[in-house]
């Protein structure tokens, strides 16, 4: 087993610390291991998808953070042909949500998902995505 070391704000690390404590683990370690493990399985299973995929990016920002609303913007028209829709919404004073429905290839998917993660002052990036002949072939059971 390997030790490592981190800097984490203090909200993020109480916020953490009391999930932990809702879901009964004894340690942090452990706590952050199984994070991890999910952060890793998310990534696979986005890395594992082909094909055509409809789907919602749901991104959470920081509209004070100087030019994240720009760049959000330029990245969005870079993948115009996969983006059909995209909704506005103010949380509160800090943050807004960008509801972003996409359509396409899932490489292009992930390329769009995965540049708008590595913005700064962008917070949570989270896609939700089916197959579209996964529909298809859910249509057609349904006409059996």
């Amino acid at each position: 087993m390997m030790r490592i070391s981190m800097s984490l704000p203090n909200k993020l690390l109480t916020e953490f610390d009391d999930v932990l404590r809702d879901r009964g683990y004894q340690s942090r370690s452990k706590g952050i291991r199984d994070a991890l493990k999910d952060y890793i399985l998310r990534y696979q299973w986005m890395n594992d998808m082909e094909g055509e995929r409809v789907g919602v990016l749901a991104v959470i920002y920081d509209h004070h953070y100087v030019g994240v609303m720009e760049a959000m913007t330029d990245i969005q028209h870079d993948y115009m042909k996969q983006i059909n829709a995209s909704l506005h919404i103010h949380m509160n004073e800090k943050y807004c949500l960008e509801v972003i429905i996409v359509k396409g290839d899932v490489k292009k998917i992930r390329e769009l998902t995965e540049k708008l993660m590595r913005l700064k002052g962008v917070e949570h990036v989270k896609l939700t995505s089916a197959g579209t002949s996964n529909l298809d072939q859910l249509h057609e059971d349904e006409e059996e």
